[in-house]
């Protein structure tokens, strides 16, 4: 039997573990924190509830194909409710919005803002179909372990568009600046700079419309919850300090409490930019530029703020300045474009007494930056809920706070150990994606692999279970995990 310990309980390597656990592996989970989660975290306090991560579900059926490798069924666990709108836009200064719902009445809503605009959505829809098909089903389910790889990928890539900027891709369909800014914004979802990616991450706009957005009865915690229930072995509070190696292979880890753990393999789903540290190496294979960081305001207030949805994106002055500040020039930007998340529009048993239980979430510089968050904290905060109350109209948002929570890029390294603070792992640039992405297989020691945002295919819900599927290949390929074991794990699921 092959012994497996998986570093980090997030939902890349929760999914792993489930996976190999169905190829008959003996898996034990290890996460630092009192529970598993990782970034998709869980806060409560006061009768309100949060969702300290990720906030919305795509491509649902990558999630049942990681329950059902581990032997579960993703709808007898969860409750998947569909969101319409996806989520709301607010530009600071103007009356209208834009709500993104569904495929067939998106038109309705971009004529609004434009008819020409709204007659080439479609053309724009079908020149993403392929980028999706090719670069997220078909690249995001391989492992990039050579460069080899890369070269046979990249013309295809080439040939689609998929390589220039993501916002220039848009441009090139659409007139209207903001209808140009709601079809590129998506690339921030995953920490990148919509003005620098390459857009082959318009996919995200896609894939939302192919398969709706959806939110879980109970918050996306309760996608954890039912994911670390499928563990046969997890253990939480209990950080590893380091991986042993012997003969260049991995041969087990120790805990911070001085327990060694013999295995035949480590899938680590820790920073991706701070697994060589477990290995005792001082510098990483080559250095890689991790993404911004967030300050989160949780906010537990007495009465509801009907203007927001479920998710609302509130976009202020400058935005692409605003951009430029926080992922590339290290300092805070004078105006706020916010993203807020209010889960009681859907599930009022997310907040106490009739509130709101927001989270509100502003993209600020990691620690690279030359901000200095004991002195900026307060005053940030508070021009934060002073420009959401007299730029986009939530009139009293302070006074009715009951109960309030804070993040800051600190706690993204104190909490995650998150290199310089980042929230999504490593940033999605073109030289930081497919080979050029941290490896799902370790190239230096034979049975470490990497799961993760941090890893290929990249972050978010869909990139980590993705990467999830991939690395468990590899391991399964290197160690032989075929015939009699699989064909049960096959039956089994």
């Amino acid at each position: 039997m092959t012994r497996v310990v998986v570093i980090g309980a997030g939902l890349g390597g929760l999914a792993t573990a489930l996976r190999l656990q169905g190829l008959g592996c003996e898996v034990t989970v290890l996460d630092q924190r009192e529970r598993p989660g990782g970034r998709a975290y869980q806060r409560r306090d006061g009768g309100f509830t949060w969702d300290t991560g990720p906030s919305l579900i795509t491509m649902p059926w990558v999630l049942e194909e990681a329950f059902a490798a581990g032997g579960l069924d993703l709808h007898r666990e969860v409750d998947l409710l569909p969101l319409d709108p996806y989520y709301r836009i607010f530009w600071d200064g103007e009356d209208r919005h834009l709500d993104f719902t569904a495929r067939e009445r998106m038109p309705e809503e971009i004529a609004r803002f434009s008819g020409r605009d709204a007659r080439a959505f479609e053309p724009f829809m079908e020149a993403l179909r392929p980028i999706y098909e090719d670069g997220i089903l078909g690249a995001g389910r391989r492992a990039f372990q050579t460069p080899g790889e890369l070269v046979r990928f990249l013309p295809r890539m080439l040939s689609l568009g998929a390589a220039w900027p993501l916002h220039r891709f848009v441009a090139r369909h659409f007139e209207h600046p903001r209808i140009r800014e709601a079809f590129s914004f998506h690339s921030l979802f995953i920490g990148g700079d919509p003005f620098r990616v390459p857009a082959i991450y318009g996919a995200l706009v896609y894939l939302q419309f192919l398969d709706g957005v959806w939110y879980t009865r109970g918050g996306v915690y309760s996608v954890v919850e039912a994911m670390a229930r499928g563990v046969e072995d997890l253990r939480c509070g209990e950080r590893v300090e380091r991986i042993e190696t012997a003969g260049g292979r991995v041969t087990g880890v120790v805990t911070a409490g001085g327990e060694r753990i013999a295995c035949d393999v480590v899938v680590s789903n820790a920073d991706a930019l701070r697994t060589h540290e477990l290995l005792g190496t001082r510098r990483p294979v080559r250095p890689l530029r991790p993404t911004m960081s967030c300050l989160l305001l949780y906010l537990g207030t007495d009465r509801p703020f009907p203007k927001l949805e479920h998710h609302t994106l509130l976009v202020g002055r400058g935005y692409k300045d605003f951009i430029a500040d926080v992922t590339r020039r290290g300092r805070l930007a004078p105006t706020f474009s916010t993203y807020v998340h209010a889960p009681s529009r859907t599930e009022p048993g997310m907040a106490a007494n009739g509130g709101d239980s927001l989270c509100v979430l502003l993209p600020v510089p990691n620690l690279r930056g030359r901000v200095d968050w004991d002195r900026e904290e307060e005053r940030v905060r508070d021009a934060l809920v002073a420009d959401l109350e007299t730029t986009f109209g939530l009139t009293g948002l302070d006074a009715p706070v009951r109960v309030e929570h804070r993040m800051t890029p600190v706690d993204f390294a104190r909490e995650l150990g998150a290199v310089d603070g980042n929230a999504f792992a490593i940033e999605p640039t073109l030289h930081q994606s497919a080979w050029f992405r941290p490896h799902n297989r370790d190239g230096r020691v034979a049975g470490l692999y990497h799961a993760g945002g941090g890893t290929h295919p990249g972050a978010g819900v869909p990139g980590v279970l993705l990467g999830a599927e991939v690395t468990a290949g590899l391991v399964a390929g290197d160690r032989g995990l075929t015939g009699r074991r699989a064909a049960r794990a096959a039956a089994a699921v």
